[in-house]
């Protein structure tokens, strides 16, 4: 095995990667750093067209590689379709991040069968439709590849109004070493990367509250932001990462560090 200078860990340049729900939000800032670091980067949406075309934009005009294709990835054939495209586009798979998904809100006495099931399909399912489909293309190709899921804190530290959510997250949690398991073989490693809160336009408005007790909490003193998401995505589908398979990277700031009592 050649092990890369340091230099070169983090150069994606000649490698495509799929980001799912990248028309916004988080998934835009995974989407755009990728790019920035080499790689043809699909970046994968369901409703935000014009989200996802203003990515690529982006990229593009830094000189980068995009394509926007439109999936939902929740449903098996859609998630074929997507793989055929960026087959058809760039040639490739080497890395997917797993970033679609529901957070909603809902008490558990008054959640009803329909948010559940949203949530799962979104959540969860699209997270093993993707993670299977981008593994037999990978073996197809003969040369491994890495798979990123987007998981949460609230995989193991729930919150209230989240049944759905939290329950989604852990089973990803579940799915991503389940997976790094089966693959290995394959020379495909599977991680997780689960965030804490993540500042976003107009969280502090929405969200005062919760906004102030995460602020009190945090040891590093701050929301996180998508790039701190996305370079712990990076890294894990780098070389720099390459005997770590079935991992769940924390991005919290420390907040899973605090007392709990």
């Amino acid at each position: 095995m050649t092990i890369p200078a340091v230099k070169d860990l983090l150069d994606f340049s000649g490698q495509v990667v799929i980001v799912t729900g990248a028309g916004r939000g988080l998934g835009t800032g995974v989407a755009q750093r990728f790019a920035e670091a080499g790689a043809a980067v699909v970046v994968n949406y369901r409703a935000s067209e014009a989200g996802a075309r203003e990515v690529v934009k982006t990229i593009e005009a830094r000189g980068g590689k995009a394509v926007a294709i439109q999936a939902d990835v929740s449903r098996a054939a859609e998630v074929e379709r997507l793989l055929a495209e960026t087959l058809k586009a760039f040639g490739q798979l080497d890395i997917v991040v797993n970033n679609a998904g529901r957070y909603p809100v809902s008490e558990l006495l008054d959640m009803s069968e329909q948010e559940w099931n949203q949530v799962m399909e979104t959540t969860l399912r699209s997270v093993h439709l993707m993670t299977q489909a981008a593994a037999r293309a990978m073996i197809r190709q003969g040369r491994g590849g890495a798979i990123v899921n987007i998981a949460s804190i609230s995989a193991v530290q729930p919150g209230a109004g989240h049944a759905h959510y939290n329950s989604a997250k852990a089973a990803v949690v579940m799915h991503t070493r389940t997976a790094a398991l089966e693959l290995g073989r394959h020379a495909i490693r599977v991680n997780a990367v689960s965030p804490g809160v993540i500042g976003r336009e107009g969280l502090e408005q929405a969200w005062p509250e919760g906004v102030a007790r995460w602020l009190k909490a945090v040891p590093l003193g701050r929301l996180g932001t998508p790039d701190d998401v996305a370079d712990a995505c990076l890294f894990l589908a780098s070389p720099a990462a390459r005997f770590i398979t079935g991992a769940n990277l924390y991005v919290d700031g420390g907040v899973l560090a605090c007392n709990v009592y």
